[in-house]
């Protein structure tokens, strides 16, 4: 049970590595609107499995805009959730811009990040926790 006022929400994202590799071999169409140059830098270091990298954080940014009821509206971008490596070398997600705005106003305790991928499909889960007022 949780203490009052507390909520959890999750998001929860599927993408084909395939459909990331053609947006990827667009070149930089990627960078700035999509994914960060740290982003980047370290799917790029992945090498041959860049592409499975690129597709989880994609599936990663919108778990996140899921977990928060949001989409890309209310100036809400891409670039506003940036996968970073956490402690132990976990996934994590750094907010900026809009996304780092309504943490603020909604109370963001914190949110955890799984990522996968398997069979040509990455995958990426969110969970929000949420505090009272």
């Amino acid at each position: 049970m949780l203490p009052d006022g507390v909520e959890i929400t999750v998001g929860i994202d599927l993408v084909p590595v395939e459909r990331m590799a053609r947006l990827a071999a667009r070149g930089d169409a990627l960078e700035g609107r999509v994914f960060s140059p740290a982003e980047l830098e370290h799917c790029r270091k992945r090498g041959a499995r860049r592409e499975e990298c690129l597709a989880a954080r994609f599936a990663a940014k919108e778990a996140v805009m899921k977990a928060f009821g949001q989409g890309l509206a209310d100036g809400v971008a891409f670039g506003h959730a940036e996968v970073v490596t956490g402690g132990g070398g976990r996934p994590a997600v750094r907010l900026h811009g809009r996304l780092s705005e309504l943490a603020r106003e909604r109370g963001l305790a914190t949110i955890e990040l799984s990522l996968s991928h398997a069979g040509g499909i990455a995958a990426a889960i969110a969970v929000a926790v949420w505090r009272a007022g």
